[in-house]
């Protein structure tokens, strides 16, 4: 009998996985995380709010400190301060120079990106808040008292995390167009209101209407509707035109509140459907 010799079994094609390598695309065996990165993850997580021991804990206390310092910084301007407050002043300074400092460092340590965090804007604040104070502490020259009041910045740090902020500078942005239309049409009626208030009472009142330089602080606290009193119209045709002012000032004040009005609602409104996606429909 005539013997078969079995298939000879073909090479395995170029680029095939090997037996028991695991095929292309198959599910990829991730690195499990280092205690370095969950320290890093936990510590982001609780200077943002949303730590889940911790809660809105350390931003609150932050908040808190800030307006601390707020308060101390008006104390610092009483004269005649009793010698053991104006040492807790400088001691609750010093203090705040190191919570700010440290803030600004451990959040260049847990940011994904430390260089773009630095160059950011709140990065920027954040630095502010204790730079000028480390810089210039116990300094008492002019320069170094004008640049110290730069820890006054530490107030917006106020707003760092707050969404309603991010709405508003949405806002801001959304209808910039229409505000800066409104703010050259009211650039040329603060000019025109005090050319024609100088029109009509330069003479009259050349103490207070000689030149329409002199005419613009009234025509700007008229168009505000301020309205100081420090100057005011005596002729007739001087009080027609102050109350015409007066209404033109009542639209220009009320049109950028509506536009930014609208915009915030529109934001708003945004918001709450992203955050209950099945109440988008209702009216």
């Amino acid at each position: 009998m005539m013997k078969i010799d079995a298939p000879a079994q073909s090479a395995p094609a170029k680029g095939a996985p090997s037996k028991g390598a695991p095929a292309k695309g198959g599910p990829v065996r991730r690195r499990p995380p280092r205690p370095y990165d969950r320290l890093r993850a936990g510590a982001r997580a609780a200077l943002r709010g949303r730590h889940p021991a911790f809660g809105k804990l350390v931003p609150a206390a932050i908040g808190i400190f800030i307006l601390a310092t707020a308060v101390a910084v008006a104390m610092e301007t009483v004269p005649d301060l009793p010698p053991w407050i104006a040492r807790t002043l400088m001691i609750f300074e010093l203090v705040a120079v190191g919570v700010f400092a440290a803030e600004y460092v451990l959040r260049l340590l847990v940011a994904k990106r430390p260089l773009n965090y630095a160059l950011s804007f709140w990065g920027i604040v954040d630095l502010l808040s204790f730079l000028p104070t480390l810089l210039f502490l116990g300094t008492d020259m002019l320069a170094a008292r004008v640049l110290r009041l730069l820890r006054l910045v530490r107030l917006l740090k106020l707003f760092k995390r707050e969404t309603a902020f991010d709405r508003l500078t949405k806002a801001v942005r959304e209808v910039g167009e229409e505000l800066s239309l409104v703010a050259i049409a009211a650039a040329i009626t603060l000019y025109l209101a005090a050319v024609g208030i100088y029109f009509f009472e330069h003479r009259a009142q050349p103490e207070d209407f000689g030149s329409i330089p002199q005419s613009l602080w009234w025509a700007l606290v008229t168009l505000t509707t301020v309205g100081y009193g420090d100057a005011v119209p005596v002729t007739g045709g001087g009080r027609v035109f102050a109350g015409l002012v007066i209404i033109v000032g009542l639209g220009i004040v009320a049109l950028p509140t509506a536009l930014m009005t609208a915009a915030l609602m529109r934001g708003a409104k945004a918001a709450r459907d992203d955050r209950h996606p099945n109440r988008r429909d209702e009216p």
